[in-house]
């Protein structure tokens, strides 16, 4: 494939180790000294110019690119590059954005305004994926899928709950919510209507809104004493995992020695216990309970401050401690000071990345299940057999079309509902059905 990068800065170049060898790379950076670089220690191209000049572009050919990222460290240039990659040709242009309001569609749909196929917070995706290791047990929240109109999760359903044991015919969710994929004693299985889940089993959900949310508690029983999970550090990465895990069974500390971020912060969080303090003072940690929280994340700014918290933390009785580390030759010492998970944004937005190279009709791809299963994001192209087909006579077999992204709108469809060509479908499909149905959707 061919693969165009916008910007040759951490997250740039460490995109570019992850598919240099594997794809034609393309970098382009502003900076002589940064290509340089690069072009001796990657196996990629580097064409020298501005992310937002047409004739750089050109000359870094996106015209006949199946991707292009933009990543430098401004938004603008980012939303722009990636606009006029599109408009030149790019099958797919992402951009990555610092500013959570761009990732706001309620009040301003920005990326459908430039024309771009995906915005990427590599702050939110890192938040994410330190939810994943926080919840241990209970619901788990995947990325959003097609324009973030879509969301996934995974829910273990527990002994008693309101859905154990019920056929999904009779469970009734509200509209735009699908049951996609039941895990029984580690096998994966796409469910139909008369199955249903049982207790230590986990269910995929895809759906929209609070409809989601309402079909995952019916999997959870009356809730138990919240875990304290306390964060140390209010910047866009603790406010998004706060956000996340506030919609969970979690009781959420919030520390951040900034007063007017506090402020901020205490507008934007509902749940969540706001305390002005610095993190990196062991007196202010004792003051917040540090040593009863079930888990301490540490995810301030800096490499070094997330470390010594997460070592403080631990000494004062925290029974888990994580830590957002930056720098890759840190990795080795974690384990030694007692830190007992490490994500690096880099590594995130390296997988994120690597996901959504993929070939024909595919744009993306994400696993679920423990990897039995994948969500696809399928682009319907002329010519493709299952257009105007209702999605009750596809006769998939180990998949489903969970949602649709047409024009104005994303929604979950009904059995009657039939592709049109230009749609993006979402499809779940387990691992071992993916390939044919797959190839339904070559045009």
């Amino acid at each position: 494939m061919n693969v165009v990068i916008l910007g040759g800065g951490t997250v740039g170049t460490s995109i570019c180790k992850v598919l240099g060898n594997r794809h034609n790379v393309c970098l382009v950076d502003p900076d002589p000294e940064v290509l340089e670089i690069a072009g001796e220690q990657l196996d990629v191209q580097t064409v020298k110019g501005s992310a937002c000049d047409a004739v750089t572009l050109f000359q870094a050919g996106v015209q006949s690119a199946d991707l292009v990222l933009a990543v430098t460290s401004k938004d603008e240039i980012n939303l722009v590059g990636a606009s006029l990659s599109k408009s030149m040709g790019a099958r797919r242009s992402v951009a990555r954005v610092f500013n959570p309001s761009y990732l706001d569609s309620s009040t301003f749909d920005y990326r459908r305004h430039f024309g771009i196929d995906r915005l990427l917070s590599l702050e939110r995706l890192t938040a994410l994926e330190l939810a994943r290791s926080v919840r241990m047990r209970g619901m788990f929240v995947l990325e959003n899928l097609v324009r973030g109109g879509v969301e996934v999760q995974e829910v273990l359903v527990e002994t008693d709950a309101p859905a154990c044991g019920v056929p999904l015919k009779d469970l009734k969710f509200g509209p735009g919510v699908l049951a996609g994929v039941f895990v029984t004693d580690g096998v994966a299985r796409i469910p139909n209507g008369e199955d249903a889940a049982h207790a230590g089993d986990t269910v995929t959900l895809i759906g929209t809104g609070d409809s989601l949310e309402d079909a995952a508690r019916r999997f959870r029983k009356a809730a138990p004493p919240k875990l304290l999970v306390v964060i140390g550090g209010g910047g866009e990465i603790g406010f998004n995992l706060a956000r996340v895990l506030a919609k969970g069974r979690f009781s959420v500390v919030l520390m951040e020695g900034n007063l007017e971020r506090c402020e901020e912060l205490a507008t934007k969080l509902d749940g969540v216990t706001i305390l002005h303090g610095d993190v990196t003072r062991r007196s202010e940690m004792e003051e917040a309970r540090v040593d009863r929280a079930g888990v301490f994340v540490a995810a301030t700014g800096r490499d070094e401050d997330n470390i010594v918290c997460g070592v403080e933390a631990r000494e004062l009785g925290a029974s888990r401690i994580m830590s957002v580390v930056r720098r890759p030759d840190y990795a080795n010492v974690l384990g030694k000071l007692g830190i007992d998970v490490a994500v690096s944004p880099r590594s995130v937005m390296a997988r994120q990345v690597d996901g959504m190279v993929q070939t024909g009709a595919v744009l993306a791809r994400f696993d679920v299940a423990g990897k039995q299963a994948a969500v696809y994001e399928v682009e319907v192209r002329e010519g493709c057999e299952l257009i105007g087909v209702p999605l009750k006579d596809a006769g998939f077999r180990g998949a489903l079309v969970a949602a649709i992204d047409r024009e104005e709108f994303v929604r979950v469809p009904g059995a009657e509902d039939a592709l049109r060509p230009g749609d993006v479908a979402v499809v779940l499909a387990q691992a071992d059905a993916a390939e044919a149905v797959l190839e339904r959707f070559e045009a």
